[in-house]
């Protein structure tokens, strides 16, 4: 899933005329959930603000843990173009500044970066900037050096991150099984966010067919909303991860991203507070798609729900032939990566 909200983002307190307008740089960019910060030289001190990955720059050169991790080119002229490409053959990362976007266009420097093993990030000011170049030629920069002209641009750039989060494609399945099972370990994952109605988590039995299972968002004649939490499944139940891999419950636990999905298709990333297994009776969905069947399980309880014929339903007032939303993946899966081969799992 290649997200905006994947891109590498260096928020710069550099380039600012006090050292504690540099100071509330640092602050804003903690606020705002962005975990890498350049720091002048001068100001290596700053990184006692918090916790948070710290990038030296010094001169044209920055460093990580005394390693240098890239170089700063700035374009004035046509002739600068291949000095940045000789740079990216000697540094992971290449940030470069241009004033004026008519010397050279950016699609020629994508288009040099492509192979070279280095990250192409550019200095931009504004949120605005950032996603031009991004966006450029589809696949975009691999980040930016975000030096923020107000503060302000710190929080338009989260949230034009957050909405360029991809869009999933959805599609029902016709249920075919209904069936009470045993008792089983499943998984609650309690997230560090609040989910909207129509926000779950892709969960399956097939790494081929992720059933979207709704948040406890809802309050039910039995129970108040606890709209944080997905019940997920059982422990061998894959999910669906923000890089597009899987992984199985039982290795979920705090501190870990997951992926929220709409039912609209929209994602975003959370993290993890925490997971809680504890014995349970379940409940199989089996749903046909297209003359193929697929399943999940599910807690057997009045306050799991899926999405049925646009909207939000309990498993326990599913019935047979009723519609579900899921996502087919057609490819099969190694490791929790997409493989191109064929797999079959029932």
């Amino acid at each position: 899933m290649n997200a905006l909200i994947d891109r590498k983002v260096w928020v710069g307190a550099i380039h600012q005329p006090s050292g504690e307008s540099r100071k509330r740089v640092v602050l804003a960019a903690l606020e705002n959930g962005f975990d890498t910060v350049v720091l002048d030289k001068k100001d290596h001190a700053l990184a006692k603000l918090g916790r948070f990955r710290s990038i030296i720059l010094d001169g044209s050169d920055f460093f990580e843990d005394g390693q240098r991790i890239g170089r700063l080119v700035e374009i004035k002229k046509k002739t600068d173009e291949v000095a940045a490409k000789k740079a990216a053959e000697r540094t992971q990362n290449i940030i470069i500044s241009a004033k004026d976007w008519k010397v050279i266009p950016l699609e020629n420097l994508i288009v040099h970066f492509q192979g070279t093993g280095s990250k192409l990030l550019m200095l931009a000011r504004t949120a605005e900037e950032a996603k031009l170049f991004f966006e450029t030629m589809e696949k975009g920069a691999d980040g930016v050096l975000f030096v923020p002209s107000k503060l302000e641009e710190l929080g338009k750039l989260r949230k034009m991150l957050e909405e360029g989060a991809p869009k999933l494609d959805l599609q029902e399945g016709r249920i075919t099984v209904l069936r009470q099972l045993g008792l089983g370990d499943r998984v609650c994952i309690d997230t560090c966010s609040m989910l909207s109605v129509g926000e779950g988590m892709l969960i399956g039995n097939q790494s081929s067919c992720m059933f979207l299972i709704h948040s406890e968002s809802l309050e039910s004649e039995y129970a108040a909303s606890r709209p944080f939490r997905v019940n997920a499944g059982p422990v061998h139940a894959y999910i669906l991860m923000p890089d597009g891999t899987t992984r199985y419950l039982s290795e979920l636990q705090g501190g870990d991203e997951a992926l929220v999905v709409g039912a609209d298709g929209h994602t975003r990333k959370v993290v993890v507070g925490r997971t809680k297994v504890e014995r349970r009776p379940l409940l199989l969905i089996e749903a046909d798609v297209d003359g193929e069947r697929f399943s999940t399980i599910v807690q057997n309880a009045e306050t799991i729900r899926v999405y049925s014929k646009g909207k939000v339903v309990s498993v326990s007032r599913l019935k047979l032939g009723d519609t579900i939303t899921l996502k087919i993946e057609r490819a099969g899966r190694h490791f929790g990566m997409r493989v191109e081969e064929t797999i079959r799992e029932k």
